[in-house]
């Protein structure tokens, strides 16, 4: 029985060996999911966000009533008053209280402005946040795309290399049988020799653009990383076109880069009218509460002396206050802040203008690049068909001696150049369309598990 356990226990310790030792695949969604939750950037923007959050809270606060509470003790030795008002020399205990509250009746409505602009900076910043994460997306989407290339043409160069060893194998053979000549087989190990180059620097490229994506997600040093390369012949490409008048439409509806102005605008009027305020006379009430105990100490306990309970009673003092603040002259300070306010506000209705134009030239170059990316991709694909059929015919008549090793060469580089231009213009259209399908609804998520 012992020994059973022991061969299990040892069964066990391999496989989690094993399931340990594997390396974890990165999809697009896990680089993406894992860089709105860890990145820097993104979190310094979420501070900033909850510091707009605490300037609207404290506007918020500013209507309510204050209250302060004061208490003082003193121990007075020589010349003082005591609670007679009178001179003495003795020594003597002060305990000395008082609380006041005072709440703003009206000031221009001010604070009722503050905190409607406040709320929209708030809301701006919100939508800041959201368009530093959808920036660093777009950033890690398109290195993704980067490393999928990458991989691409390392398979395709290693495909080559493939096709280069088994033609040099069988020349070989050949030789030594004294079928070819021995320049042919030089000719080939000539280019099994530049498919090797080809191939490690597509490695070295493909090894460089995983390394560009993990420093983009900024994990920690010697952390394991690799991506999930998906299928992409399993990926269709739809006949899809785009209008970019409808496309603009729901993008200033969904996007967060016209949003985050438009509250900055309606911020910015609200500034104006705070501005305004400051014109209006202010009326504050007030009112205060107080009272004192009083005790001399270096006299015979035999003296009457009220105790503590009576004295604060008798002494109790009571106030209600009605102040009214009327701006007359403050160095046309209001009158400049006013004017500031309105500048801000025109400047950010050109920014909201400025903003529109530049996304309709967006969305109108994207629609353009991916219905022109679609007739690039057909042809390309198309091309790549060809080639290979053509690479097929070239090699039976090179294994059969009909043609030489230079126009094997040529046709075995263009079927190449043909596979690498059908991957990228499948992967631009990918990205292209995604970026059209981002501007009508603003959220990644969705679209991701679309496309894989």
């Amino acid at each position: 029985m012992k020994r059973i356990y022991f061969i299990i226990s040892l069964l066990l310790f391999f496989f989690s060996q094993a399931v340990t030792g594997q390396e974890k695949k990165w999809t697009l969604e896990d680089c993406i999911n894992y860089a709105v939750t860890n990145n820097i950037g993104l979190q310094r923007q979420r501070l900033l966000t909850q510091s707009k959050d605490i300037e609207l809270l404290t506007s918020e606060m500013n209507l309510l009533p204050n209250l302060n509470l004061y208490s003082n003790v003193q121990v007075a030795d020589g010349r003082s008053i005591d609670q007679a008002n009178l001179i003495t020399f003795n020594r003597n205990l002060q305990n000395t209280m008082y609380a006041s509250s005072n709440i703003v009746l009206f000031n221009g409505f001010t604070e009722i402005n503050t905190i409607a602009a406040n709320k929209f900076m708030y809301k701006a910043g919100l939508e800041s946040e959201k368009i530093a994460r959808n920036t660093l997306i777009v950033d890690i989407m398109g290195q993704y795309y980067q490393v999928l290339y990458a991989r691409g043409l390392e398979d395709a160069s290693k495909m080559q290399l493939d096709l280069s060893e088994k033609q040099l194998f069988r020349i070989t053979k050949m030789v030594e049988t004294g079928r070819e000549a021995e320049a042919k087989q030089y000719e080939i190990e000539s280019q099994v020799s530049a498919d090797k180059l080809a191939y490690t620097i597509a490695q070295n490229t493909s090894s460089q653009a995983v390394t560009t994506l993990k420093q983009l997600l900024q994990l920690a040093p010697g952390t394991e990383f690799d991506v999930f390369v998906p299928e992409l012949n399993n990926i269709l490409i739809t006949d899809t076109s785009y209008s970019t008048d409808s496309i603009y439409k729901l993008a200033s509806e969904n996007l967060p880069r016209l949003r985050e102005i438009e509250y900055e605008l309606r911020a910015s009027k609200k500034q104006i009218a705070v501005a305004r305020g400051n014109l209006a006379p202010k009326l504050t009430l007030g009112g205060a509460v107080g009272s004192y105990y009083f005790k001399v100490l270096n006299v015979s306990d035999t003296i009457f002396q009220n105790s503590y309970s009576k004295q604060l009673n008798g002494n109790l003092s009571k106030q209600v206050t009605l102040s009214l603040n009327l701006p007359i002259f403050n160095n046309l300070s209001t009158y400049r802040s006013i004017k500031l306010a309105k500048i801000r506000k025109n400047d950010n209705e050109l920014k909201l203008e400025l903003e529109k134009n530049n996304l309709y030239t967006d969305i109108e170059n994207a629609c353009l690049n991916y219905n022109r990316g679609k007739d690039e991709f057909i042809a390309a694909t198309s091309n790549f068909d060809y080639n290979t059929k053509s690479f097929e015919g070239v090699q039976k008549k090179f294994e059969s001696g009909l043609v030489d090793v230079t126009s094997y060469s040529v046709a075995k580089t263009t079927l190449f150049k043909a596979e690498t231009d059908a991957l990228r213009s499948k992967l631009q259209l990918l990205i292209r369309k995604l970026t059209i399908q981002f501007y009508s609804t603003g959220e990644y998520a969705n679209l991701i598990k679309e496309q894989f």
